[in-house]
């Protein structure tokens, strides 16, 4: 038999979910929500925490508890690969029109608040053994955090990673004022002639750190999804490593693979 906690996070789920409760409207207080339900208030803090760990609800200290405002979802599906190389030689009136995110969202342009921010580092032995190149070889360390304009969290958390003296042919690419780059990362890559011939992705999961959980503002009890991008050019050579981390309650990965015909 649920108890009586369970029932009342059930009937309050129900009423949001069914929209008889608003995104950003104020619940009642602890104690009206406890002689509303004719159960204690230790009762409904237990169903407002349920609540709010399944990320419906926001308490807000000094403020009261809130329903929460639903996220834009991103879906993460391997054909944008695909999708990105078909951009990289279009025009870039072309290419400025749309992104990745736009893709994984559904969002425009206009939506978007888009950072960059472009350092130099000295390849430790994990990136230098996955570019083939001596420890200690400079790369160009790539941050990006994009998010809908609307809301304050990002949609990831991305870190990338280009062996510097391999785009040094066009200095445009060590200059984070350029961005956001139309056609991304793939048309960059064109430009000092190179193609990407596949792209590797490594997914696993894990409690976040309390700095990724700050800064994705994540309900308490979820999960980031850690995604390591790395990209292979025509020579088979490792020309990008992407380091990627996904909030779990915003993100879909979809996967579709086309098989051969017998």
């Amino acid at each position: 038999m649920p108890k009586a906690y369970e029932m009342i996070a059930d009937d309050i789920r129900r009423s949001i979910r069914e929209g008889l409760r608003e995104p950003g409207e104020r619940l009642p207080s602890e104690s009206e929500l406890a002689a509303h339900y004719g159960r204690s208030v230790p009762t409904v803090q237990n169903a407002l925490r349920m609540l709010n760990e399944e990320g419906l609800i926001d308490k807000r200290h000094g403020s009261g508890t809130f329903v929460r405002r639903p996220r834009t979802r991103a879906v993460r599906d391997n054909r944008r690969h695909q999708w990105e190389k078909q951009r990289a030689r279009e025009p870039e009136a072309e290419r400025a029109q749309t992104g990745a995110t736009e893709h994984d969202t559904g969002l425009e342009l206009r939506d978007l608040v888009f950072y960059a921010k472009y350092q130099e580092i000295k390849a430790p032995p994990d990136l230098a053994d996955a570019f083939g190149v001596p420890e200690g070889t400079v790369l160009l360390e790539r941050s990006y955090r994009t998010r809908h304009a609307a809301e304050t969290a990002p949609f990831s958390l991305v870190s990338s990673y280009l062996v510097r003296d391999v785009i040094a042919a066009n200095p445009g690419l060590l200059d984070d004022g350029n961005e956001p780059w139309p056609g991304g990362t793939q048309n960059q890559l064109y430009t000092v002639g190179i193609e990407v011939d596949r792209v590797e992705e490594r997914f696993t999961a894990r409690p976040p750190t309390p700095e990724e959980a700050e800064e994705l503002e994540l309900p308490p009890g979820t999960s980031v999804i850690l995604l390591r991008k790395t990209s292979y050019d025509i020579h088979d050579h490792v020309v990008d490593v992407t380091h990627v981390t996904l909030p779990g309650d915003r993100t879909e990965l979809s996967f579709t693979t086309s098989l051969e015909r017998w």
